[in-house]
């Protein structure tokens, strides 16, 4: 069996898990391996990794996407469990006014202001090009000006070197990212929010080890880490 215990996550989840490994190593007497933070669409992302037939013990990506890549046969349908949910938020960099958004007219007027604005290949990336703008009305003006951020790099990095001035992810990615300010929710009446799930790798070698760890990430006990990185738990 094994010695270590692979796990590839959204990064989502990443500031919630990156504080539960302790715990994760104590629980299942693993060296937890890190594979990936990636969702994006480079060599190290999950969907590739797993398209490569690199070993997963277990996966944590949004619901969505877990569900297709159990339909692909890379995770098993058995004890998929969601974990989290995540709200959409967007950040400026730091030293910059507070944008001050609070209504989607708001919103409007400072996506409309921006000189460059990032978006993430993940799922608020998704919703910010495919579903936000046009709702707003004003796609075509600002989707020429708007970046995507792939290669695994997070959205406020980018916005903290200056090349952006305005940023979408999930609030829990932007959270941990130094250089940045005003990390704030989407407007209530624009927002969606996203359920992260846990699934066991299908070429996991410890599916009971796989299983254990997802009962603990779904159990109360996991919860102050999940709430600490900006996540909602969603666990009993």
């Amino acid at each position: 069996m094994s010695k270590e215990f692979r796990v590839m996550t959204s990064g989502a989840f990443t500031a919630a898990y990156k504080t539960l490994i302790p715990r994760l190593e104590q629980l299942t007497g693993k060296t937890i391996v890190t594979v990936t933070t990636s969702i994006g669409t480079g060599d190290i992302s999950i969907p590739n990794r797993l398209k490569r037939g690199e070993v997963a013990d277990i996966v944590i990506v949004a619901d969505g996407v877990l569900r297709q890549f159990i339909t692909d046969g890379y995770v098993l349908a058995e004890h998929a469990t969601v974990i989290a949910r995540s709200l959409m938020g967007f950040a400026v960099r730091e030293g910059a006014p507070d944008p001050k958004i609070r209504t989607a007219d708001d919103l409007c007027a400072a996506l409309l202001a921006a000189k460059g604005i990032g978006y993430s290949a993940s799922e608020s990336g998704k919703y910010y090009t495919t579903e936000l703008v046009q709702r707003l009305g004003i796609a075509d003006q600002v989707l020429p000006k708007s970046r995507l951020v792939g290669g695994g790099e997070r959205v406020g990095a980018v916005i903290a070197r200056g090349e952006l001035d305005f940023g979408f992810q999930q609030m829990s990615e932007l959270l941990p990212v130094p250089g940045i300010t005003h990390v704030t929710p989407l407007p209530p009446e624009l927002q969606k929010a996203s359920n992260f799930t846990a699934g066991i790798g299908a070429n996991s070698p410890d599916r009971d080890c796989a299983r254990k760890v997802i009962e603990f990430l779904a159990s109360a006990a996991a919860r102050p880490a999940i709430a600490a990185s900006g996540l909602e738990p969603v666990s009993g």
